[in-house]
């Protein structure tokens, strides 16, 4: 089994599986709408010039999530 890092840790290029989404309410919802539930593959593109927000590509497209969303 491997080494299981929140979103937050992950490096740019880094790919990994997603194991849960632990955040409740409208805004897990809306991760969770965005295809970002367990099982799914990502990989972490890189930040937006600021650090924020972070693209994924994540089932052949890229999505962005803010900082205070991953």
């Amino acid at each position: 089994m491997s080494e299981r890092i929140s979103l937050r840790r992950m490096a740019v290029d880094q790919a990994g599986t997603i194991a849960a989404v632990r955040v409740a309410g409208d805004l897990g919802r809306r991760i969770r709408d965005m295809g970002l539930v367990p099982g799914t593959e990502i990989r972490i593109q890189g930040p937006a010039p600021l650090n924020d927000p972070v693209a994924l590509r994540v089932r052949g497209n890229t999505i962005t999530l803010r900082n205070k969303m991953r």
